[in-house]
């Protein structure tokens, strides 16, 4: 899977641009806030619809704009796909694949996975839990389309319920309809749940080995999913918190309270760990998470690096850069000294400078 073509129009700083890229390994640098990490923003949206950053469509779209457009062109196992991504102020967004508007954004996912890499992730391990749900629900998005379904349910009608029980202390005669909801939200959470456990044991499966190798065999990483209900527990487990859900007037069990921890043989990474040790730990995630879509899509992702490199120590820098072979790579830095240093091959050069980019030769 390959991107060979990204096209914007009025995106953040970009009024236009046509970017053609190398199927293997591409380098944007330049200064700080010349649009760099917008350009892999811009990919990021056209695999999962949603911006790494977060935020609102508007805030993406060039200021004095009323709209603005992302096409990309992949290519993926010899067929050919065109992703246009239409940002509005005040609508939501439209999308079209080769042409034909698609009614729900989730049906996207799958058709063009990337790995996002950023110096956020590497604070994953310390920052707190909804981070660690986040990268999880992001990856089986893009994985899944029935993980998809169900977390777009069980979402919906946690909402729903939550409502219900603010509601409730005007209304109380509404309570008897929690059962209703509590069947549901037990129905859709199950699944994701269920989806979780397996994604974080193939995780398991991949991630310390990788992680050996980095740390030249001194430690052994495993990651533990924390569920805060079991699947087949959560229905008994609403109904006998409910008292408590009245009083908070909150959902106090589901896997939106779910998490995942890191340890190192029996010492618990986020607690104990050196900033060193769950920097690394974070890393082994990121490479993990790349063999991991590999093996599921039966084709590489695109990988998109934002500044990483300059967060990292040598041997590190080594590692990961010494794993993008057969990926197609799109990298930012504000220099190239890393690249010369470890003699790392680069296919495309690009200077990007207030909102313009420049192919420069190699």
């Amino acid at each position: 899977m390959v991107i060979e073509k990204l096209n914007l129009c009025n995106y953040r700083n970009y009024e236009t641009l046509d970017l053609n890229v190398d199927s293997k390994t591409n380098i944007l640098y330049g200064d700080n806030a010349q649009g760099k990490t917008n350009i892999l923003e811009a990919i990021y949206i056209c695999s999962t619809t949603k911006s790494h950053r977060g935020g609102k469509d508007k805030e993406v779209i060039k200021f004095g704009c009323d709209d603005a457009h992302i096409k990309i062109y992949i290519n993926k196992k010899n067929k050919e796909y065109r992703i246009d991504i239409h940002l509005k102020k005040n609508k939501s967004k439209g999308i079209a694949i080769n042409g034909i508007p698609i009614k729900k954004a989730s049906e996207l996912f799958g058709i063009f996975n990337v790995v996002f890499f950023s110096p956020e992730d590497l604070n994953i391990i310390k920052n707190g839990p909804s981070e660690r749900r986040r990268f999880i629900d992001l990856e089986l998005c893009q994985l899944d389309k029935l993980y998809v379904y169900n977390l777009l349910n069980y979402n919906k009608i946690l909402n729903q319920r939550n409502k219900l029980l603010k509601d409730l202390y005007f209304k109380p005669d509404l309570e008897e309809t929690l059962d209703v909801w509590d069947l549901q939200l037990a129905k859709y959470g199950s699944e994701v749940i269920k989806r979780r456990s397996e994604f974080v044991k193939k995780i398991n499966e991949i991630i310390n080995p990788i992680h050996k190798k980095i740390t030249d065999n001194k430690e052994n990483i495993i990651v533990k999913y924390d569920k805060n209900c079991d699947e087949l527990e959560l229905y008994n487990q609403l109904v006998l918190t409910r008292e408590k859900d009245k009083k908070y007037k909150t959902t106090n069990v589901g896997p939106h309270r779910d998490d995942l921890s890191f340890y190192y043989d029996d010492m618990n990474v986020r607690i104990y760990g050196s900033q060193g040790q769950q920097r690394t730990a974070a890393l082994s995630l990121k490479l993990a998470e790349i063999e991991i879509v590999k093996s599921i899509i039966h084709d590489t992702p695109v990988l998109l690096l934002d500044d990483v490199l300059s967060e990292l120590d040598s041997k590190r820098q080594n590692e990961l850069l010494n794993s993008l072979e057969n990926v197609q790579t799109i990298i930012t830095c504000t220099g190239l000294d890393e690249f010369i240093e470890n003699r790392f091959k680069i296919n495309k050069i690009f200077k990007v400078k207030e909102g313009k980019v420049f192919e420069k030769t190699i």
